[in-house]
């Protein structure tokens, strides 16, 4: 199982990553990541795309994963907004499912 999608959900310091494999069933499931855990479980991931909401820090974030080749696609705040309420997990969720609608507004930033 090759995760091919990968959603994470930033905060300050616990983050939430959703990953999927090409048949679109979940392969990774980790609800509560430490910032110092973040980098390290991505480097260890073949090269994937990955969603994230679009924030300051998003883009840190993107950098240091585009490093490890990976692609990363930033989602506009008003698209996730209305998952918040549902918690950590299912904003991930959200991430992994944004990437494939074509329609939504995702932000190409360019390191």
């Amino acid at each position: 199982m090759t995760i091919i999608t990968l959603g994470i959900d930033l905060a300050k310091n616990i983050f939430a990553v959703h990953g999927v494999d090409e048949n679109g069933k979940v392969a990774l499931i980790k609800p509560k990541v430490l910032r110092e855990q973040l980098l390290p479980l991505i480097v260890q991931l073949p090269p994937c795309l990955i969603g994230m909401e679009a924030c300051s820090g998003a883009h840190h974030w993107a950098r240091q994963f585009r490093g490890y080749g990976h692609t990363v696609k930033l989602m506009a705040p008003k698209f996730v907004t209305p998952y918040r309420l549902s918690g950590n997990l299912i904003d991930g969720k959200f991430c992994v499912m944004t990437q494939n609608f074509p329609s939504i507004a995702l932000y190409k930033k360019t390191v």
